[in-house]
């Protein structure tokens, strides 16, 4: 009876240990975890600031939209717009006055943001009262003063200075959040520590008696119920755990309520089921027990599946069992059905339904989250037909990676990106039709993620506006444009051509007679007119500018040049319906053009007389040029704005000239002494010539976006100065006549049966007709309009010398819109 005492007694202590530790280890992890609650709290409150400040320049930057609205058309419905972004603006910042009551540093910026808002406001009372009085120009003036954007930049100097301190108090409230929990888990882990201990030590005792070990039994179910108790309490979350092959072990209440399953039918079975089909068949399940198996935790946001078939948005943790020897013994999973969370549900959906436009919220896997009734309306689905469905159902691919790259950067990285910035592309309707929407991204990083709000427009009616006015001011821009210039309207429906007196003239015709597309082709040099038709093709079918000079022939049998330039204006339906240009009489410039072909074709003769004339050309020519260029220049910074507009514009016409003017002796110069003889060849890395040539094009690679890659080019016996040149001219001429798409550019090289390297630069660019295949070669030989391609006409002209001077030899080959290759190929020398 002693011994039975004792061991009661020994029994008693060791249990009676192990609950106090449980308790005093219970007492800790509470206070913890309010002290961790309390400094979530706080981290949350610096969100709110944050949303608060971004709302407010939100509406500041609406308010300037709907205003500069107002003064292009003035439409009064853009003052609605106005009026409204002013009270929201008011509310918003009273909310950010309560939010930031308990922070002195915000609060001393606060009057600060309130004047220049007051300052902002009166400004743009001043402006409409102008556009409405003044009309469009008044208005105008006094926006191009600089007096709004002053203010404005300095309302988001303020603002960015009021969310660097929210973004540093939540830097130290986060660090003080991480440091919490890590005690919490500190005292955890070291409570488990002694519990284990104590039991152990119990077990110890317990096992020198039966009486003692069964007593010990009891307990341990004991405590077993509790703790199944108290899962099943847990309805928030689903937690269970799975063996090694992910077969679930056990169930709590929070499963069975979120994923619908009770324990006896799911136990036993593969968690596979909660996965959705697609994500099956790309064997997710298995990949997920596999990263926590070798990391020993994993966590994820993800779609599931309920037993009833419908989807929602969970947030999943994994973590590896393993026994002492640490042998795999299976997982547990605890997850969180995010789509009932109130931070990512209750919080946006009033929002979301009270907006005017269509809001759908994306999360990091490009999935959507959430959506109003008017994103249901223009885009056709119904509300659990988007849900947990890829947001590229309804925005295209090419851009709906792009939002969904906007949560791999930091939420301020991608709202300094986006915010403000409304961007323009096709929506996809259910039935699979498409309408023009403008989309505005609005990253938020919360507890759940980063979610990206996307505020979808349609703007189906503005496009119409927008493209009967652009068909307006573009008759208005042409008239005022052309001064004494031939203008022309052609109706292509009709087939009928309006002209000016100007136009007519230039056609050496006298009679009133109707003009028609046919009947004007008639006048033009026969050489010209497939030229011709091709350009008006491209413009018509491919939206390129029409800019092209021709000869015609007058009825006296003489021959003129003109130099002519168009646009096409397209129906809402993208039909071509007209086209409208100018065109003026270049006869004079082409014969100058002719005189200094034919004079450098006499230089080329001689190797002293090309020295000789890029002496003058270096000294004769560019003293005197330099000095008129540096008059102008200095006449368009000092006086630019102070005097009328048209000086203005004469100015900028000098400048431009000289400019131009510079550019043509400097490519003349290098023309002059292109392959210059008696250089002493020597062995040279064609790679390292080209990779020279791409660090000279740095920027306009850079501008363009062009892809230019290479494969392994050889050594070759040549001059590295004049082969860098080549690739220079030729990469640059592919980076600059590209087309819509992206610039690429690729160089090889080969060696024919003889004894010649062969090199190419291939590009996907406009291409070449094949009748102009050896004209591109010849000296001021250009295919396109000046202003619209900038140049001199020389640079393939100084490639083809080059090449002749080092013994080889340049050619084409191209088709229209679908590229050109360039070769050109040099002699092998001593034995390479």
């Amino acid at each position: 009876m002693k011994t039975k005492s004792l061991l009661n007694w020994k029994v008693h202590l060791a249990f009676g240990s192990a609950i106090l530790t449980l308790l005093v280890v219970g007492v800790i992890s509470f206070r913890g975890m309010v002290l961790s609650s309390e400094s979530n709290r706080l981290v949350r409150h610096t969100h709110e600031v944050l949303e608060s400040l971004q709302d407010l320049l939100f509406e500041m930057e609406n308010i300037e939209s709907s205003d500069r609205g107002f003064v292009l058309t003035g439409n009064e419905s853009y003052l609605d717009s106005y009026r409204a972004g002013r009270l929201n603006a008011e509310q918003d910042e009273a909310t950010l006055r309560s939010l930031t009551i308990d922070n002195p540093r915000q609060l001393i910026q606060l009057p600060i943001l309130k004047k220049l808002f007051i300052q902002k406001i009166q400004f743009w009372e001043m402006v409409i009262s102008l556009r409405r009085s003044r009309g469009l120009e008044a208005a105008a003036d006094a926006i191009q003063g600089g007096e709004g954007k002053r203010i404005m930049d300095l309302y988001r100097a303020v603002i960015g200075e009021m969310q660097d301190e929210e973004l540093r108090l939540l830097v130290l409230r986060d660090a003080e959040a991480e440091r919490r929990l890590g005690q919490t888990k500190i005292v955890l882990i070291l409570g488990t520590v002694l519990g284990l201990m104590v039991a152990a030590a119990a077990g110890w005792s317990v096992q020198r008696d039966t009486f003692v070990r069964e007593f010990a039994e009891e307990a341990l179910r004991d405590s077993e119920e509790k703790y199944r108790m108290l899962l099943d309490g847990v309805r928030d979350y689903a937690i269970f755990l799975l063996d090694p092959r992910g077969m679930v072990a056990s169930w709590n209440a929070g499963a069975e309520r979120i994923k619908g399953y009770t324990a006896e039918e799911i136990i036993g079975h593969n968690y596979s089921c909660f996965f959705p089909p697609e994500d099956i068949k790309q064997g997710r399940p298995e990949e997920v027990l596999r990263m926590t198996a070798a990391n020993g935790r994993h966590e994820e946001q993800g779609i599931r599946v309920r037993k009833d078939g419908s989807r929602f948005l969970a947030s999943l943790t994994f973590t590896t069992l393993r026994d002492p020897a640490g042998n795999l013994r299976g997982f547990s999973e605890f997850s969180h059905d995010l789509s009932e969370s109130k931070e990512s549900g209750a919080k946006y959906r009033g929002l979301l339904e009270a907006a005017p436009d269509a809001m759908v919220v994306v999360n990091q896997g490009g999935e959507i989250v959430l959506l109003n009734v008017q994103a249901e309306k223009q885009f056709g689905y119904r509300r659990d037909e988007l849900v947990g469905q890829k947001v590229k159902n309804i925005i295209p691919e090419g851009f709906a990676e792009r939002l969904i790259a906007d949560g791999t950067r930091t939420a301020a990285e991608a709202l300094a990106q986006q915010m403000g910035t409304g961007i323009e592309l096709a929506g996809r309707r259910k039935d699979g039709s498409e309408f023009p929407i403008e989309i505005m991204l609005s990253p938020l990083e919360n507890a759940e993620g980063i979610l990206v709000t996307a505020a979808i427009r349609d703007i189906t009616g503005r496009k119409k506006t927008e493209e009967a006015l652009r068909g307006s001011e573009e008759r208005l821009r042409m008239a005022v444009e052309a001064g004494e210039m031939g203008t022309w309207f052609w109706d292509i429906q009709q087939d009928e051509i309006s002209w000016s007196a100007e136009f007519r003239t230039l056609f050496g015709l006298t009679s009133d007679a109707k003009l028609t597309y046919h009947v004007i082709l008639d006048l033009i040099h026969p050489d010209d007119r497939q030229r011709i038709d091709q350009s008006i093709k491209n413009t018509l079918e491919l939206g390129v500018p029409y800019d092209i000079e021709y000869r015609v022939v007058w009825p006296d049998s003489s021959v003129h040049w003109i130099a002519a330039k168009g646009r096409a204006r397209r129906s809402p339906e993208g039909v071509p319906v007209e086209m409208q240009g100018t065109a003026v009489d270049v006869t004079a410039r082409k014969k100058s053009e002719e005189y200094l072909v034919k004079t450098m074709g006499e230089l080329k003769s001689s190797n002293d007389e090309l020295q000789q004339f890029a002496y003058v050309a270096s000294h004769d020519l560019q003293e005197p040029l330099r000095m008129v260029a540096s008059y102008t220049q200095l006449l368009a910074k000092r006086y630019k704005g102070r005097l009328d507009s048209d000086a203005d514009e004469f100015i900028a016409y000098a400048v431009d000239g000289s400019n131009r003017m510079q550019g043509l002796i400097q490519d003349l110069l290098v023309y002059s002494r292109a392959g210059t003889n008696g250089k002493q060849l020597r062995e040279i890395s064609s790679e390292n010539a080209l990779k020279k040539a791409l660090g000279n094009l740095r920027a306009a690679i850079e501008e363009s976006g062009a892809v230019v890659t290479h494969d392994l080019l050889p050594a070759v016996t040549t001059d590295d100065t004049q082969l860098t040149q080549v690739f220079q001219n030729l990469v640059g001429n592919a980076i600059k006549y590209r087309s819509a798409e992206v610039p690429c550019v690729h160089v090889s090289a080969r060696k024919n049966g003889g004894n010649e390297w062969i090199f190419s630069v291939r590009d996907n660019g406009l291409g070449i007709d094949p009748q102009f295949f050896e004209r591109i070669f010849i000296i001021f030989q250009r295919l396109h309009g000046r202003k619209q391609f900038k140049g001199t006409g020389i640079g393939l002209a100084i490639c083809k010398k080059i090449l002749e001077r080092l013994g080889g030899r340049i050619w084409v080959e191209s088709q229209l819109e679908k590229g050109s290759t360039f070769y050109f190929a040099l002699p092998e020398r001593d034995g390479k």
